[in-house]
Order: structure tokens, then C-alpha cells, then sequence
């Protein structure tokens, strides 16, 4: 089992206080009982390791806090591959106008982030689906489909696959945000042509926080502007489809 660290590892650092104040506002407890529960129920399961205790603020909860400023207002978000709630669920404290989707496949981890909503008192806002980005688009396990106004995702893949899995589930004009570091001009000139075949417009860079964190956070946007399905969802679709009754064969 993983060291859990100390409380005192987990208290913001003075230095980010006025950042954080910017970031959370009013929410900013809640802010600080969702980096406890990470420093803890989430190293004991796994879901985060000890050693990012110290840096919960800077390196997670502040960086994906500042996404917010490229999500409209009301929103509906889905967060792809989740985790323990990155950005999802940051995002959620951050602005309770949101609408907010987990989206999470691993059993472990869509626990943990139930019994997080629960605990942080989220549950009007915030739902969790255990699945793939494909099975939540196509509705494949008897649970939706999904659509949103915004997909938003941090670490899961490279562009390519990351629009595959993310842009069927925006709404035509919804955008993917997708938290990325300083490769991600690279990632763009690499990936386009996928981007495009996947309908997503050509993707774009923003700076998050500038001014309020150091370095602010790079996002890569990509507004769904051509409704394609790729074959996962396609497939997803059709096994979760009604089987055929009466006799005779299909034509």
C-alpha cells in the first residue's frame, strides 16, 4: 500500500493562494477537500502517486482549473478518461454552471470518483459513466448516448486517436479542449490531417491563466464542424442495437 502523505503536504502553498482565490473563488474549500481526498483516498488506490502530493496544487488542481476560461457558460462537459477527476471534476468546483460527465472505463476509478461527488456534494452537477468515450457516444452499454457542448480531456492520448474518441461526442459547433504541454504545436503540425478526418476544424492553441499561474496552462481546441462517426462508435452502435425478432432472414 502507498505512504499517505501528510495533511501538511496537501495545504496550499501561500505562494498560489491568490491564484487559487482567482481560480475556485468561493469554491475554494471545496477546492481543498478535493486535494485531500486525491492525497489520500487517491494514493491508497492508486489513482495518484505519493511524490505529486506536494505539487497537487501547482501541477494539478490550478492548471486544469484554468481550462475554465475557454468553456462557455451553462455548458454541458464531458470529461474523457477521467481518472481521479482531472479536469473534470476540478472543473466542476471551479464552476457550478457547469454541467459535467465523467467518462472513465476502469472500475477502480469510477469508484473512487463516485464516492467523490458524494463526499464533495456535487451530485446535482456531476455524473459518472463507466465506459469508453465510444460506447458513452454510441449508448452501447444501455446508458445514453452522450453529446456536450464541450469534451474536454488531459493525458489520455496524442491528437489523432484523442479527436477520434472525443469529437463524436460534441454537439456540431462543440468544441474538444484538451490540456497539453509544450509539444502541442507539434502535435498539431503531426496530427491535422487526422483532426480533419476525424471532422474537427483546424485545431488551435490557447494559453489558460495567463497572468494568474506560472507558466499559464496550454490547451489545444478543436471545434467539431463535420458530424463523421468513426468505425468504433459505428460499431458500438450496431451491437447495441435490439436483435432482429421474427423469423426469416434479413435482405
Amino acid at each position: 500500500m502507498a505512504d499517505v502523505p501528510a495533511p501538511s503536504e496537501v495545504v496550499l502553498p501561500a505562494e498560489l493562494a491568490d491564484a487559487a482565490r482567482t481560480l475556485f473563488g468561493d469554491r475554494l474549500d471545496l477546492a481543498a477537500a478535493y486535494a485531500e481526498l486525491l492525497a489520500t483516498d487517491g494514493v491508497v488506490r492508486g489513482l495518484i502517486g505519493p511524490r505529486e502530493a506536494p505539487r497537487m496544487w501547482d501541477r494539478h488542481l490550478l492548471n486544469c482549473a484554468a481550462m475554465a476560461e475557454r468553456i462557455p457558460e451553462g455548458a454541458t462537459v464531458l470529461d474523457v478518461g477521467s481518472g481521479a477527476g482531472l479536469p473534470g471534476l476540478v472543473l466542476a468546483i471551479a464552476r457550478p454552471d457547469l454541467t459535467v460527465t465523467l467518462i472513465e472505463p476502469l472500475a477502480r476509478r469510477t469508484s473512487f470518483l463516485v464516492e467523490a461527488v458524494q463526499q464533495l456534494g456535487l451530485a446535482r452537477s456531476v455524473r459518472v459513466f463507466r465506459g469508453r468515450a465510444d460506447e458513452a457516444a454510441s449508448g452501447s452499454t444501455g446508458v445514453g448516448p452522450f453529446s456536450g457542448d464541450v469534451v474536454t480531456a488531459r493525458a489520455v492520448a496524442p491528437l489523432d486517436r484523442l479527436a477520434g474518441w472525443c469529437l463524436p461526442l460534441a454537439v456540431r459547433g462543440g468544441r474538444l479542449i484538451a490540456l497539453k504541454g509544450a509539444s502541442a504545436q507539434e502535435e498539431i503540425d503531426q496530427h491535422a490531417d487526422a483532426v480533419a478526418r476525424a471532422g474537427g476544424g483546424g485545431p488551435t492553441v490557447h494559453r489558460c491563466g495567463v497572468g494568474v499561474i506560472d507558466p499559464p496552462a496550454t490547451v489545444v481546441e478543436i471545434v467539431r464542424e463535420r458530424m463523421v462517426v468513426p468505425p468504433a462508435v459505428k460499431a458500438a452502435t450496431r451491437r447495441a442495437r435490439p436483435a432482429r425478432r421474427g423469423g426469416g432472414r434479413g435482405r
